[in-house]
């Protein structure tokens, strides 16, 4: 769900972080941690779907993120829309929290299990 108008300075800090480079949706082997940018305007009807894709690639239940356009901002989202979304994968979704000047991300967990102690 990469596009134009994502915040690529989020992007080089976690390849920093990380020392890999991130792959896009089109990767088909399984992937230590998942961010999803998703902005309102984009196939609402199949967020609920592109979140189970991302989680079957997910190995270890590594951190699974997704990015919205804060408040105010073009294609903001709600963040009930994604919570329905998840609930509907069969995930948990957190509080958004401020990731940049621009975006809010919201941290998805698979139901069942509990708060993780190495964020």
């Amino acid at each position: 769900m990469w596009d134009d108008d994502v915040d690529d300075g989020i992007r080089m800090k976690i390849e920093k972080l990380t020392g890999g480079e991130l792959v896009d949706e089109d990767y088909d082997s399984a992937v230590d941690g998942v961010i999803m940018w998703w902005r309102d305007g984009d196939d609402e009807d199949t967020l609920a779907d592109d979140i189970v894709d991302a989680y079957t690639v997910l190995g270890d239940d590594g951190p699974f993120w997704i990015l919205t356009p804060k408040p105010g901002r073009p294609g903001a989202a709600s963040s009930s829309t994604v919570q329905s979304a998840a609930k509907t994968a069969g995930m948990n979704a957190a509080v958004p929290l401020t990731v940049s000047a621009d975006w809010n991300g919201v941290r998805l967990r698979a139901f069942g299990k509990g708060p993780d102690k190495n964020r």
